[in-house]
């Protein structure tokens, strides 16, 4: 035995040499990650398509910028096949669609700021630029036998009443426009009327409304008045229209009026279309939440629902290939709920919906070529895995493990291709047998820069939290760890509230490892509230957005601090969106931390209502409106804002210029109210960036908001 352990004491001395000899995860390595998103093969499941997304310099001469930039890759599914780059434009690609014998491929490129359709063949040949619409064209699908594509585009409201093919007559809405004063929708019809601030009410109305069109003033008369980025007027309709697949073909619109549709495809014999959307034509569109399911022929005539009704949303509607039964999911309107997986027969009604318990959100959902199952992906217990439904016995099993995350694939045949984030890489693509059986990676998008990484893994725990249920949690050690050594720890908070955290989650990889490798440990966990554990689970923060979380997410922080390694002196908080509001509610109530960072966060429920173009949290998690007294006491009960004088942690908080999601000016009332008070605290503003800004936003901003989250907590810990 003695000498059977000296080789392996070499062993771990080597591997642990090599291991420290590995260099650490730097904030700049966030411009080397590539992802792999759009999976789709062909119907013979011999090809893959799929988009690679990348981030490269913005120009030579702009040193510290850099552009996200997408484009097409294949490979075939066989053994030993090479992936290959199939578009280079400077313009990119993305949502790649087969044709059914396989031989051509659409996707979509921007065009003169519109997204416009394209087509490859592989006979031969540049991509055909298919669609130079006006409205702009994306989402394409190929009918059944590979001559037509139906596509969608987004229309402006004034542009719809003109347009005589989608509004045959240039009607005007049935519902009201809720302009006040105006019974009806008379001032939506074009005037010929010459302005003139000095004439009559009608020559006034003229020039008020050229005043409007040339962007002196903005006029809002409707509910949903914020986007993401901005406060608008505008009000949008997404509508579908079919064309001929070559060149020069006119699209016909197949959806009409004054209706928001979301989702259309063939039916196996292409003369019709299942369609998704809200036809409701008594409301206003930003009042009727509700969404139905009809079917129509291919021109889009003769539009008959399949199902609907009044405060339920059924949506995410997949046709089998035999064209006989829908896969779809529906959800209670105003209601925190994980949507019902259902089941429907085309020529059915409501009385015919077989409900599958599952409680998970799903997404993905894919029909086997030969309906005998139907395979989807959710996020659940810090993953998202594959399932796969028995149609037949309705059984649903579980193909991959909750250590990772399929976040895109597809199945034909008996392969299946996707796309898997794991904590020893954020993406690559995979092939599978259809039982996720014997995968084979066949990308090495990131394994160049990653082989000479550092990385840290996470250790998964759980404990019962104080309403019996099991929560879950994972720790990082610093890169290096060293037994004996004492660390800093950094708290990391989720947002949503019903996001999930776990090593099958792509968009804090590079993060958590970034942190790691400057010597902190990590902690992140899912408290009640979150998705990806059940409804239940799901609406454990309803009415409760502090004080439950908060209990969560700093016991799993006590029982990290409990395995005795971290510095107690030296505890850390962060978070965004929701888990900014989380992080400014702990700081309010515990003063452990040395420092806080909040980004982009909500700290007065009454205001965000306004504020915030996620303002239907409020009535559907605390149960009214700020003017209702039950529901303002319990706004202003969980709103940090009333508990701003009990702050004294130094603290950093962000927030994008242009986030309207959850409101700049709440940022901005945290700040200047513990400024009053002569509090330790930093405010940044970044300009032009949205709520996605540590997502999807400017990659210069991204590694700024990073680094300056660092260098604050540097200032208190050193």
């Amino acid at each position: 035995m003695r000498y059977l352990f000296i080789p392996l004491y070499f062993f771990l001395v080597l591997t642990g040499h090599t291991q420290t000899a590995r260099q650490p995860v730097l904030v700049t390595d966030l411009l080397k990650i590539k992802t792999v998103n759009s999976v789709t093969l062909t119907e013979d499941g011999h090809t893959v398509a799929f988009v690679v997304t990348s981030i490269e310099p913005e120009s030579d001469s702009a040193k510290w910028e850099y552009k996200y930039t997408s484009q097409v890759w294949i490979t075939n599914t066989d053994e030993g096949a090479v992936p290959r780059q199939l578009t280079f434009s400077k313009e990119g690609a993305s949502q790649p669609a087969w044709s059914p014998d396989g031989k051509q491929l659409a996707f979509v490129r921007t065009m003169d700021g519109k997204p416009q359709v394209f087509i490859l063949s592989f006979t031969g040949g540049e991509p055909v630029q298919l669609t130079k619409f006006k409205y702009g064209a994306s989402s394409p699908k190929w009918s059944p036998d590979g001559t037509k594509i139906v596509f969608s585009a987004s229309v402006k409201i004034k542009e719809l009443i003109s347009d005589s093919l989608l509004n045959p007559g240039k009607k005007v809405p049935a519902w009201w426009l809720e302009k006040p004063g105006f019974a009806k929708n008379e001032q939506l019809v074009s005037s010929t009327t010459k302005p003139n601030p000095d004439g009559a009410i009608d020559e006034v109305r003229a020039y008020l409304e050229m005043n409007a069109n040339d962007k002196k003033a903005t006029i809002l008369n409707k509910l949903n008045f914020q986007s993401e980025t901005d406060v608008s007027a505008d009000m949008n309709f997404n509508h579908f229209f079919l064309v001929d697949a070559q060149q020069n073909a006119k699209p016909v619109p197949v959806t009409h009026g004054f209706y928001r549709f979301s989702n259309l495809e063939f039916t196996p014999d292409g003369r019709q279309f299942i369609i998704t959307g809200d036809l409701d034509s008594a409301q206003h569109a930003d009042r009727s939440q509700e969404s139905e399911i009809f079917i129509s022929n291919s021109d889009g005539s003769q539009l008959r629902k399949i199902i609907g009704k009044e405060g339920i949303s059924y949506n995410s509607s997949v046709l089998s290939h035999d064209g006989k039964w829908l896969a779809l999911q529906y959800s209670k309107i105003g209601y925190v709920s994980v949507p019902v997986l259902a089941l429907l027969p085309v020529n059915g009604s409501e009385k015919d919906i077989i409900n599958i318990p599952f409680d998970r959100n799903i997404g993905n959902v894919v029909w086997s070529k030969d309906d005998q199952y139907i395979y989807f992906n959710a996020q659940s217990n810090g993953g998202v895995p594959l399932y796969r439904l028995d149609v037949k016995t309705k059984q649903i099993t579980q193909l991959t493990d909750v250590n990772t995350g399929m976040l895109s694939f597809d199945v034909s045949g008996n392969r299946l291709a996707f796309a898997q984030t794991a904590i020893t890489d954020p993406s690559e693509l995979y092939i599978a047998d259809a039982n996720a059986a014997n995968p084979k990676r066949v990308t090495n998008l990131n394994e160049s820069w990653l082989q000479q990484k550092q990385i840290s893994m996470p250790e998964k725990h759980s404990f019962k939290n104080n309403l019996g249920q099991t929560v879950e949690y994972w720790v990082m050690k610093p890169s290096g760890f060293e037994p004996g050594k004492k660390y800093p720890l950094l708290l990391e908070i989720h947002g949503g509230p019903a996001a999930m955290w776990g090593p099958g989650e792509l968009s804090m990889w590079h993060e958590y490892q970034f942190f790691c490798s400057r010597g902190y440990g990590v902690v992140y966990c899912n408290p009640r509230g979150s998705g990806g554990y059940g409804e239940i689970f799901l609406r454990g923060n309803v009415k409760d957005w502090g004080k439950g979380p908060a209990s969560v997410v700093l016991t799993a922080l006590d029982k990290t601090v409990a395995e005795g390694w971290a510095d107690t002196s030296k505890l850390l908080v962060t978070g965004g969106s929701y888990a900014g509001y989380l992080v400014a509610w702990i700081i309010s109530h515990d003063k452990r931390f040395k420092a806080a960072c909040s980004q982009r966060g909500v700290y007065d429920l009454l205001t965000f209502f306004g504020e915030g173009n996620a303002w239907r949290l409020v009535p559907n998690y605390f149960g009214g409106y700020p003017w209702q007294p039950e529901a303002k006491a319990i706004l202003q009960r969980e709103s940090p804002i009333n508990y701003v004088e009990n702050i004294t942690t130094p603290y950093i908080i962000f927030h994008g210029d242009n986030d309207r999601r959850t409101g700049f000016v709440e940022g901005e009332m945290l700040y200047r109210s513990l400024k009053v008070l002569g509090r330790p605290v930093e405010y940044v503003r970044h300009p032009n960036a949205t709520h996605e800004l540590t997502r999807s936003g400017n990659n210069r901003q991204r590694i700024d908001q990073m680094l300056r989250t660092w260098e604050f907590f540097e200032r208190w810990l050193r």
